[in-house]
């Protein structure tokens, strides 16, 4: 009976464990493909850009190519400063921006906002996707909502 009981919770911690810690893992999923994206601008790829945002047709990607033109600076290494996301923790389905200082080089600080959805729960696997990038922004703005 000890056993048994002993065993059962073993499963039971075991089986929290996983959760929480798929949970955890969406936040660093998201800041994977935020930084991927941001390394693509930095180098000036578009092609790479559009592949980490979803549904990136031709107004996207036109917009992206002027981002990209903009604010390349090949061969510098990108440096996030901050990373303030609203989806981060989510539990279940949800959207926001997420704001994102970042640097090339010894540049100035540029921000940026990624409109980012999250689906599904730590037990059927959560999925990030990056829906937008918005233009630079003010260094002490706000994404909007």
């Amino acid at each position: 009976m000890r056993r048994s009981a002993a065993l059962a919770a073993i499963v039971a911690f075991a089986a929290a464990s996983f959760l929480v810690a798929r949970w955890l893992s969406t936040d660093g999923v998201e800041r994977g493909k935020v930084e991927r994206l941001l390394e693509a601008q930095g180098r000036g790829d578009v092609d790479a850009m559009a592949r980490e945002i979803d549904r990136c047709y031709a107004s996207c990607y036109d917009r992206l190519e002027r981002l990209a033109d903009q604010l390349h600076k090949p061969g510098a290494e990108l440096r996030i400063a901050r990373y303030d996301s609203k989806t981060s923790r989510a539990l279940g389905d949800e959207a926001g921006p997420t704001r994102v200082v970042w640097f090339l080089g010894e540049d100035l600080p540029t921000v940026q906002c990624i409109d980012v959805r999250r689906e599904g729960t730590p037990l059927t696997g959560p999925t990030v996707t990056l829906l937008r990038l918005s233009a630079p922004i003010g260094r002490e703005a706000s994404c909007r909502n």
